[in-house]
């Protein structure tokens, strides 16, 4: 055969060859783009069929969300206004930190999802997601619905931001052994157990790094079918760690509680470590006619490492802020409640006052190191705190509070519960002036026989002898932003307290942090600072 063709031959086999392999990497390239490609799915009710999900063909039914294979960078827009019915069923879908699966309505309004008796969201085993700006509502606590609202399980990464939840007969969200997870800008209201809720297994602690920021907690009455426990709480955190809830609110919840026993509380945590609870309103909030709390905030069984901060306390039904422990309760120790007010608390519930301190197990070695220091209490009705008879403890701390009861009360309700206790650098007094206390109308001989307010053989207490301060029988304060420039609330600035307390991380080792109530930093130099705030 000749040389020629066989060459021809050979460099014709070689580019048939490469041609295949280029069509290759081509068919590769494109496969992998759309592996990765990020996509907008589509929903509407306005359109007549059934769409494809884009923009101008758009889904109708949300059913079509449990078949989309989901991948980072993806976004789901329900057109602004329309109501959807139905409920959304999602798991095991993933983001990135940086190309999250975000669902939200178009900009032209907000979508509302109608859940009727079941969950409208339901997100199970799913990481790195947004849920923003949209509604969700259910047929009523007492209407049909009997679950919750939004719920999320097992998940990392979400966030969760401007939504309005209500009409659900457990809690509005539920968030269930979730880790790095926040929901901010959330209005959970006319739901049934609970408007906001941090959960986990029993006692493991899973629910890990949680932030609810800028979230109210509104009208959530209680559970209908709940006859065992609690219900009607605002926001609620428990079996979890690491929880931040700031700048939050929770008003007129359980007050159709369905029961007769422990009832709900306004803001708080139980069986949670290193818990903060700052900047937040609690006020005007219930419990079932009889029942126990319907208070404002709440350090329950099992908290450790954790602290309310900065925060206001007012007309709530049962105690301002709650220090309690619970039969069956992993140990409470280390919590502090600093530079907070409470104004009339303990308005119907028995023995509530500004803070009531309770220990349902009774046993003082589970019911340790409790702090309480810079809070200004007033009660215009009866005593201002105090000890439940069940209050066995060990170790806890009044240092530079102000205490201002009823003209016709002691100060606080069976004081003398714990030998263990310090009291040092508190004003104490009655509304119009004075001091009544175990039977003792001077504060100096009180002093002498319970070895309170006494540093170094010197009185560190105070009592003023004329009415310093006119409070309203009703206040109405609601923004968590505006606390420190409120002027009923700077009122109590008063310049006759300052200097009146003591240096306690001179004397007693413990950090009183960086600034007061109203943001002005804290003196440290002195032996001697007063409550709640400083001279201006």
């Amino acid at each position: 055969m000749p040389i020629k063709p066989l060459i021809y031959l050979y460099w014709y086999l070689q580019l048939l060859q490469h041609m295949k392999k280029s069509l290759l990497s081509v068919c590769l390239l494109s496969f992998f783009c759309n592996l990765f490609a990020q996509r907008n799915y589509y929903f509407s009710n306005t359109t007549s069929a059934e769409g494809l999900g884009t923009k101008d063909r758009p889904y109708q039914s949300l059913q079509k969300l449990s078949r989309i294979l989901f991948k980072p960078g993806d976004t789901v827009f329900f057109n602004g206004g329309d109501i959807f019915s139905g409920n959304i069923l999602l798991s095991k879908m993933n983001g990135t930190k940086n190309r999250p699966i975000v669902f939200t309505s178009s900009q032209n309004g907000i979508a509302s999802i109608h859940a009727g008796n079941n969950e409208a969201l339901l997100i199970n085993n799913a990481s790195n997601f947004k849920i923003i700006n949209l509604n969700f509502l259910g047929a009523g606590r007492k209407t049909g619905n009997t679950t919750n609202g939004i719920k999320i399980v097992n998940c990392t990464d979400c966030f969760l931001q401007t939504l309005d939840i209500s009409g659900f007969q457990k809690a509005g969200l539920l968030l269930y052994n979730c880790v790095n997870t926040k929901a901010e800008g959330i209005l959970a209201h006319d739901n049934g157990a609970c408007g906001i809720l941090v959960e986990g297994d029993y006692k493991k602690r899973i629910s890990n790094n949680i932030q609810i920021v800028n979230c109210r907690a509104d009208n959530n009455p209680g559970d209908p079918t709940n006859f065992n426990n609690h219900s009607g709480n605002g926001i609620l955190a428990g079996n979890c760690k690491n929880v931040l809830i700031e700048y939050c609110t929770a008003t007129n919840n359980g007050w159709d509680m369905p029961r007769i026993g422990n009832g709900p509380v306004g803001i708080w945590a139980y069986e949670a470590d290193s818990v903060t609870i700052q900047y937040c309103i609690a006020y005007k909030n219930k419990t079932a006619k009889g029942a126990s709390d319907g208070g404002g905030f709440d350090l329950d069984g099992g908290v450790t490492n954790s602290v309310i901060q900065y925060c206001l306390s007012y007309q709530n039904w049962g105690s301002g802020y709650g220090i309690y422990q619970y039969y069956s309760a992993s140990n409470w120790f280390n919590n502090t409640v600093r530079y907070c007010i409470s104004i009339n608390d303990g308005t119907v519930t028995h023995r509530a006052s500004s803070m009531l301190i309770w220990n349902g197990n009774n046993a003082d070695t589970s019911f340790h190191h409790f702090y309480a220091y810079n809070n200004f209490f007033y009660n215009d009705a009866h005593y201002t705190f105090g000890f439940d008879p069940l209050s066995s403890h060990n170790n806890f701390y009044f240092l530079n509070n102000i205490f201002i009861a009823a003209d016709t009360s002691d100060i606080s309700m069976n004081l003398n519960s714990s030998k263990s206790d310090t009291y040092l650098g508190n004003v104490w007094m009655k509304k119009s002036g004075g001091f009544s206390q175990d039977g003792f109308t001077d504060i100096a001989k009180w002093a002498a026989a319970s070895g309170h307010e006494q540093l170094s053989g010197k009185l560190t207490g105070t009592v003023l002898q004329k009415k310093i301060f006119d409070i309203p029988a009703q206040i109405e304060i609601t923004l968590p932003y505006l606390l420190s420039s409120n002027p009923l609330l700077q009122s109590l600035c008063n310049d006759t307290l300052n200097n009146k307390g003591i240096n306690i991380k001179k004397i007693l080792g413990i950090d009183a942090g960086e600034k007061d109530f109203f943001g002005i930093p804290m003196s440290t130099g002195n032996e001697f600072e007063p409550g709640i705030c400083i001279q201006r």
